[in-house]
């Protein structure tokens, strides 16, 4: 099995977007975004108040590489000409045996509509499959959030599932739907 290593120079630029690790500074944009119903519709949690954004900051501040000492790379994603955070971008190494990893993104409504979700989600894949090497990346979404099914698709990856209520979310059973590509899949598409 090849060592995962993912340690990127910050801060990443795409076409539109800067991403870099989160920072102290980042806690009003972050609250302002994870505190809408809106935002954490489809999501496991509700909107968080100021106190669990922070808390929630602290935790995202350390996840800056996939190595032998942590499995999470979480970014907050700028517009560059303003600095404003209008995303929040996830890639986790979920399991060391079988070299796979796993994509989240959340986007901020006020942004939604521009393609800054497939920007950010497709360097994701980059960095997974190309700098740590990854066998395969999944994302998962609930089945009702047509928009972060349709941008995994945009990505190209596959639909591999749709789990009928398996999971009790906010006190009602929801569907999961559960797409991934494979390194061979990403390469061809380059």
């Amino acid at each position: 099995m090849l060592a995962v290593m993912l340690r990127p120079s910050f801060p990443i630029r795409t076409e539109r977007l800067l991403l870099r690790p989160f920072q102290t500074d980042d806690l009003e944009a972050l609250y302002a975004m994870q505190s809408r119903d809106d935002v954490t519709r489809y999501l496991e949690w509700g909107p968080r108040s100021r106190d669990e954004a922070q808390q929630m900051l602290d935790r995202l501040m350390r996840m800056t590489a996939i190595d032998d000492h942590s499995n999470a790379l979480r970014l907050a994603a700028l517009l560059p000409s303003s600095g404003t955070l209008i995303g929040d971008f996830s890639l986790w190494r979920v399991s060391h045996e079988h070299n796979q990893g796993e994509i989240g993104f959340v986007v901020h409504p006020d942004h939604h509509g521009h393609g800054y979700g497939t920007e950010g989600a497709a360097l994701l894949l980059r960095l997974g499959f190309e700098q740590a090497r990854l066998h395969r990346i999944m994302g998962r979404c609930d089945a009702r959030n047509v928009a972060s099914a349709r941008l995994m698709e945009k990505l190209g990856m596959r639909q591999e599932a749709h789990l009928r209520e398996n999971e009790l979310l906010k006190g009602e059973w929801t569907d999961e739907l559960i797409y991934a590509m494979l390194d061979r899949e990403w390469m061809a598409a380059g």
